[in-house]
């Protein structure tokens, strides 16, 4: 009895250790294959949507006072720092007017009062910015959607942004709505 016990635990440890084996080529195998896969990009269907674009990212940090435009400030900043792509990191303050330009809206909406900025999101470029507003009234009342030139500092507008050196935003027509959409293309590296 004893030696069929000694036989089992043998036949144990050597079907353990061959599965050990067996894990260990597939990992082999997987590990370059998972790597790879990390620096592709997938859509909401599962599907690759191409490369992503890493890039280093430097903040910057702006603060608009009152009177000035949101919009035409932070593209003027864009253009006059020769910014090629950037993302809004955060923005709070208040505005005294706000233009807004709704889903799916052709027209922009001229708001006046005292508005908080809750949210400040999207993307600039000089060849372009996309950026979302939400804002809150006295009451907490929250509306949002693109923001348009016509929004007027009441207080103060405390932004940071992150420029990204290694990328460029651009702005093509796609062809499923016929709206210009972002591009993302990798920098060339000059050559020293």
């Amino acid at each position: 009895m004893g030696t069929i016990k000694s036989y089992v635990i043998v036949l144990i440890l050597l079907l353990l250790f061959t599965l050990f084996l067996v894990v260990m080529q597939l990992l082999k195998i997987l590990i370059p294959i998972l790597v790879s896969g990390m620096s592709k990009s997938v859509d909401m269907n599962g599907q690759t949507a191409g490369e992503t674009n890493e890039s280093a990212f430097k903040a910057i940090a702006i603060r608009l006072k009152p009177g000035q435009d949101l919009k035409v400030e932070l593209d003027a900043y864009v253009r006059a720092n020769k910014i090629k792509a950037a993302a809004m990191v955060t923005c709070v303050g208040s505005l005294q007017q706000a233009a807004i330009r709704y889903a799916n809206q052709e027209g922009t909406d001229i708001l006046t009062g005292k508005f908080e900025i809750v949210s400040l999101t999207g993307t600039l470029a000089e060849s372009g910015s996309h950026l979302h507003i939400s804002i809150s009234d006295s009451t907490g009342k929250t509306i949002g959607g693109h923001l348009k030139e016509g929004s007027i500092i009441y207080t103060t507008a405390e932004i940071v942004i992150g420029v990204m050196p290694d990328v460029t935003f651009d702005r093509e027509v796609d062809p499923t709505y016929d709206y210009k959409e972002l591009v993302i293309k990798k920098r060339k590296q000059k050559r020293d």
